[in-house]
């Protein structure tokens, strides 16, 4: 059923129809229909988190969370470090606001760090990425096969035969590549690589420089599907404390990238933040087509901040700088939720003794909002990564549980919503839960509701109550007197 007007035959004089309640409703509530065709009253739920499940236990560390679209699991990849700090990687199974895991697989015999992945819609694999203690600190890849709750590794592969840091990976879906950015250690300039997947494994082009001339210690990056183009966001090192590279005072900088076959060439660098930025995150909103990019802003007493970037050809613009929390944030990871078209970010909020805190964002235009952050774990939490499951609808948050001994555990988080563009009319009696009764729909009149003012358009809240102003509405409907008329 599409319109209101279905519930109704051609010409019939009658605007009310009867439903099924699911719950008891009072007389003059706005009611949404669902999918089962009873009606409950409109209303919304608040952002939350689901019990916190170990996945390994023992101390960890360099989580790095990605969804398998193909499979429909969460593949956490990480450091056992009960395990000698092996890289290791788990399969998770979302089940309503729960995770279940499989079996830990190694893929790495040897202490590994930097750890990144991200999942290759092309060949239907996850490629993790990190730099290889165990041999000489290289850049290196591996590419995973995800089968039930288990997953298998090809052969490790090595793009960068030198000290490689800062470790960042993301998915070009238009040239079907995998990029790796990162630093090489031994003199922090920033390097973009290429890489192809092909069977169980994969294999890379050149490094370029993003960052020429300059240095970087941190770096992030997206991909932009509406410019074809990926952006990397780094720190522009100071010259003075990194007297080898011509750096810009550790300003907050992204560059805009574009793969043409195995190769990536950059724009020219913006900054994003005239300050001193760390800890960066960078996602992309496929809604707003906006990048959105996030980082602890030295120069506000390190607040956690946020900046909605446009991509237009080889550089990007951003809008106005947003706080998201007016206290010092760090170890920040974002994901886009396509199913609420909001961006949650997962982040460890040293303004309350570095609880593991989520919250969540929404796009519009040049600018962003933030809901209320909300603890995910109510102690300390660190080294986190989040995914979001477009299987489950659900973000899941993989990190280090310092009140457990650093152990290997995952939430899933639920982003807040309403039913209020469900919106199929105002009972016209009480009716208790799982009864029947009166709904007054389109072009009826009621009297059951008090205080409005005849003529006027109301619009319905994301709480279910009436109000002449649409602002505070995510998605409300509009009601006037050519669809509900109503008596003031």
């Amino acid at each position: 059923m599409s319109n209101l007007s279905d519930l109704l035959p051609a010409g019939a004089g009658a605007k009310s129809a009867t439903f099924t309640a699911s719950g008891t409703l009072a007389s003059g509530t706005t009611v949404a229909l669902q999918s089962d065709g009873t009606v409950t009253a409109v209303g919304e739920t608040s952002d939350s988190a689901g019990s916190g499940v170990v996945f390994e236990s023992a101390s960890t560390n360099w989580m790095a969370a990605t969804f398998d679209s193909s499979a429909n699991k969460v593949v956490v990849a990480y450091a056992d470090v009960g395990n000698s700090s092996y890289g290791t990687a788990v399969v998770g199974t979302v089940s309503g606001t729960s995770i279940s895991f499989g079996s830990a697989v190694v893929f790495n015999s040897g202490d590994t760090e930097w750890i990144a992945s991200t999942y290759d819609v092309s060949s239907g694999k996850i490629v993790v990425a990190y730099r290889d203690a165990g041999n000489n600190y290289y850049g290196t890849a591996i590419v995973g096969t995800v089968s039930g709750t288990s997953i298998s590794f090809g052969s490790e592969v090595v793009f960068y035969s030198t000290y490689f840091e800062n470790i960042s990976i993301s998915y070009d879906s238009t040239a079907s590549k995998v990029v790796i950015f990162g630093t090489d250690g031994n003199n922090n300039y920033g390097y973009g690589i290429v890489g192809t997947v092909s069977g169980t494994s994969i294999s890379f082009g050149s490094a370029a420089n993003f960052v020429a001339g300059s240095g970087s210690s941190q770096v992030a990056s997206s991909y932009d599907a509406q410019s074809n183009k990926t952006v990397v966001i780094y720190d522009d090192l100071s010259s003075s404390q990194y007297p080898t590279v011509g750096g810009n005072s550790n300003y907050g900088t992204a560059v805009v990238g574009t793969v043409s076959g195995t190769s990536i060439s950059f724009g020219t660098a913006v900054v994003v933040n005239s300050a001193g930025a760390t800890n960066y995150a960078s996602v992309y909103d496929t809604e707003n087509e906006k990048t959105v990019v996030f980082y602890r802003d030295s120069g506000n007493s390190n607040y956690g901040t946020a900046n909605v970037g446009t991509v237009s050809g080889t550089s990007i613009s951003f809008g106005t700088a947003v706080v998201f929390e007016a206290a010092d944030s760090y170890r920040m990871t974002a994901t886009y939720d396509s199913n609420n078209t909001k961006i949650v970010l997962a982040y460890s909020d040293f303004g309350n003794a570095r609880y593991g805190t989520a919250v969540v964002g929404t796009v519009s235009g040049t600018s962003i909002s933030f809901s209320t952050p909300v603890p995910y774990v109510n102690n300390r939490a660190d080294s986190m990564s989040v995914t979001f499951d477009s299987t489950a609808n659900k973000a899941v948050i993989a990190f280090q549980d310092a009140s457990n001994s650093n152990h290997g555990t995952s939430v899933v988080f639920t982003v807040g919503s309403s039913n209020n563009t469900d919106f199929v009319g105002i009972t016209d009696q009480a009716i208790a839960d799982t009864a029947t009764g009166s709904v007054v729909v389109e072009g009826a009149v009621t009297a059951k509701v008090s205080g409005l003012t005849t003529g006027s358009t109301y619009y319905v809240q994301d709480d279910g109550s009436l109000s002449t102003t649409s602002s505070s509405v995510t998605a409300g409907k509009a009601l006037s007197s050519t669809t509900l008329l109503l008596k003031g």
